[in-house]
Protein backbone atom coordinates (compact mmCIF):
# COMPACT_ATOMS: atom_id res chain seq x y z
CA UNK A 1 0.00 0.00 0.00
CA UNK A 2 1.16 3.26 -0.97
CA UNK A 3 1.33 5.94 2.01
CA UNK A 4 0.33 9.70 1.04
CA UNK A 5 2.24 12.85 2.74
CA UNK A 6 1.54 16.25 2.54
CA UNK A 7 4.38 19.29 2.85
CA UNK A 8 4.45 23.00 2.22
CA UNK A 9 7.79 25.13 1.20
CA UNK A 10 8.55 28.16 0.32
CA UNK A 11 10.11 30.35 -2.30
CA UNK A 12 11.57 33.76 -0.84
CA UNK A 13 12.27 36.60 -2.44
CA UNK A 14 14.04 39.33 -0.99
CA UNK A 15 16.12 42.82 -2.46
CA UNK A 16 19.57 42.94 -3.02
CA UNK A 17 20.79 45.98 -0.03
CA UNK A 18 20.98 49.11 -2.22
CA UNK A 19 18.25 47.63 -4.75
CA UNK A 20 15.29 50.55 -5.96
CA UNK A 21 12.19 49.35 -4.80
CA UNK A 22 8.37 50.29 -5.59
CA UNK A 23 5.38 49.60 -3.03
CA UNK A 24 2.61 47.54 -4.31
CA UNK A 25 -1.00 47.98 -3.06
CA UNK A 26 -0.26 45.25 -0.88
CA UNK A 27 2.31 47.05 0.92
CA UNK A 28 4.56 44.73 -0.19
CA UNK A 29 8.20 46.25 -1.68
CA UNK A 30 9.52 45.16 -4.96
CA UNK A 31 12.67 45.38 -6.92
CA UNK A 32 12.26 47.39 -10.62
CA UNK A 33 14.84 45.58 -12.42
CA UNK A 34 15.10 41.04 -11.93
CA UNK A 35 18.55 41.44 -11.37
CA UNK A 36 17.48 43.26 -7.81
CA UNK A 37 16.01 40.26 -6.75
CA UNK A 38 17.46 37.28 -5.05
CA UNK A 39 15.46 33.67 -3.97
CA UNK A 40 16.74 31.73 -1.18
CA UNK A 41 17.25 27.68 -2.38
CA UNK A 42 18.70 24.85 0.40
CA UNK A 43 20.90 21.87 0.25
CA UNK A 44 19.11 18.86 1.91
CA UNK A 45 21.45 17.50 4.36
CA UNK A 46 20.58 14.05 3.48
CA UNK A 47 20.72 13.69 -0.43
CA UNK A 48 22.54 16.54 -1.35
CA UNK A 49 19.96 17.87 -3.70
CA UNK A 50 19.20 21.88 -3.71
CA UNK A 51 15.69 22.96 -3.50
CA UNK A 52 13.42 25.25 -2.24
CA UNK A 53 13.31 24.70 1.94
CA UNK A 54 10.55 22.53 2.41
CA UNK A 55 8.76 20.39 5.16
CA UNK A 56 5.50 18.39 6.73
CA UNK A 57 2.22 20.05 7.25
CA UNK A 58 1.40 18.85 11.30
CA UNK A 59 -1.94 18.25 12.56
CA UNK A 60 -4.23 21.27 13.01
CA UNK A 61 -1.92 23.17 10.82
CA UNK A 62 -2.51 24.89 7.35
CA UNK A 63 -0.44 24.46 4.53
CA UNK A 64 0.91 28.85 4.37
CA UNK A 65 1.22 27.75 8.30
CA UNK A 66 3.07 24.87 7.42
CA UNK A 67 5.49 26.55 5.02
CA UNK A 68 6.14 29.40 6.85
CA UNK A 69 6.96 27.47 10.03
CA UNK A 70 9.28 25.53 7.94
CA UNK A 71 11.49 28.11 5.91
CA UNK A 72 11.99 29.92 9.55
CA UNK A 73 12.83 26.57 11.27
CA UNK A 74 15.11 25.56 8.20
CA UNK A 75 16.98 28.47 7.45
CA UNK A 76 15.85 30.84 10.03
CA UNK A 77 14.28 33.23 7.55
CA UNK A 78 10.91 34.99 8.14
CA UNK A 79 8.49 35.74 5.46
CA UNK A 80 5.18 36.37 4.33
CA UNK A 81 3.20 34.59 1.77
CA UNK A 82 2.33 36.57 -0.87
CA UNK A 83 0.65 33.93 -3.04
CA UNK A 84 0.68 30.49 -4.25
CA UNK A 85 2.55 29.49 -6.76
CA UNK A 86 1.68 25.18 -7.54
CA UNK A 87 2.55 21.72 -6.31
CA UNK A 88 5.03 19.09 -7.47
CA UNK A 89 4.52 15.43 -6.74
CA UNK A 90 7.00 12.78 -6.25
CA UNK A 91 7.46 9.12 -4.84
CA UNK A 92 10.12 8.23 -2.31
CA UNK A 93 10.40 5.11 -0.33
CA UNK A 94 11.48 5.64 3.95
CA UNK A 95 13.01 5.05 5.36
CA UNK A 96 16.11 5.25 2.36
CA UNK A 97 17.75 2.14 1.12
CA UNK A 98 20.91 3.19 3.18
CA UNK A 99 18.70 2.70 6.59
CA UNK A 100 16.69 -0.32 5.88
CA UNK A 101 16.44 -3.48 3.71
CA UNK A 102 14.19 -3.45 1.00
CA UNK A 103 11.20 -5.60 2.36
CA UNK A 104 11.58 -2.60 5.50
CA UNK A 105 10.84 -0.15 3.26
CA UNK A 106 7.36 1.88 2.14
CA UNK A 107 6.60 3.39 -1.09
CA UNK A 108 5.22 7.32 0.00
CA UNK A 109 3.53 9.25 -2.64
CA UNK A 110 4.53 13.03 -1.49
CA UNK A 111 2.64 16.36 -2.52
CA UNK A 112 4.34 19.53 -2.07
CA UNK A 113 2.43 22.57 -1.96
CA UNK A 114 5.01 25.99 -2.71
CA UNK A 115 4.13 29.72 -1.70
CA UNK A 116 5.71 32.48 -3.07
CA UNK A 117 7.08 34.76 -0.20
CA UNK A 118 8.27 37.82 1.22
CA UNK A 119 11.01 38.16 2.83
CA UNK A 120 11.09 39.92 6.67
CA UNK A 121 13.95 39.40 8.73
CA UNK A 122 16.90 36.49 9.60
CA UNK A 123 17.81 34.95 13.03
CA UNK A 124 19.02 31.00 13.75
CA UNK A 125 17.42 28.00 12.01
CA UNK A 126 16.21 25.56 14.82
CA UNK A 127 16.62 22.26 12.50
CA UNK A 128 19.60 23.18 10.62
CA UNK A 129 20.32 19.83 10.49
CA UNK A 130 18.04 18.87 7.29
CA UNK A 131 19.93 21.78 5.78
CA UNK A 132 23.61 21.41 5.20
CA UNK A 133 23.67 25.17 2.91
CA UNK A 134 21.75 28.11 2.38
CA UNK A 135 22.37 30.40 -0.66
CA UNK A 136 20.29 33.46 -1.82
CA UNK A 137 20.35 33.59 -5.83
CA UNK A 138 19.22 36.30 -8.52
CA UNK A 139 16.56 35.49 -10.42
CA UNK A 140 18.40 33.82 -13.94
CA UNK A 141 20.54 31.84 -11.27
CA UNK A 142 17.83 29.95 -9.83
CA UNK A 143 16.65 27.34 -12.05
CA UNK A 144 20.46 26.08 -12.53
CA UNK A 145 21.17 25.67 -8.51
CA UNK A 146 18.25 23.66 -8.53
CA UNK A 147 18.24 20.15 -8.42
CA UNK A 148 14.99 18.06 -9.36
CA UNK A 149 13.17 18.42 -12.78
CA UNK A 150 9.77 19.04 -11.43
CA UNK A 151 11.02 21.47 -9.05
CA UNK A 152 12.69 24.04 -12.01
CA UNK A 153 9.45 23.39 -13.24
CA UNK A 154 7.62 24.83 -10.39
CA UNK A 155 10.12 27.64 -10.57
CA UNK A 156 9.11 28.75 -14.02
CA UNK A 157 5.70 29.89 -12.90
CA UNK A 158 6.97 31.19 -9.89
CA UNK A 159 8.76 33.58 -12.26
CA UNK A 160 5.69 34.26 -13.62
CA UNK A 161 3.83 35.63 -10.55
CA UNK A 162 6.97 37.40 -10.02
CA UNK A 163 6.40 39.07 -12.97
CA UNK A 164 3.00 39.29 -12.48
CA UNK A 165 2.91 41.29 -8.85
CA UNK A 166 5.86 43.42 -10.62
CA UNK A 167 3.34 44.67 -12.89
CA UNK A 168 0.01 44.37 -10.90
CA UNK A 169 -0.61 48.06 -10.06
Amino acid sequence: MIKRVFSAGGIVLRLRSGSTVLRLRSGSTIGKGKSEWEVLVTQHSGHKGWDFPKGHIETGETSEQAALREVEEETGVRARILEKVGQTQYFYFDPPSHEASEGKRQRVFKTVTFFLMEYISEGEATTAFEVSDKVWLPLDEVSSKLTFKDTKKLWEEAKGKIYELRFKN
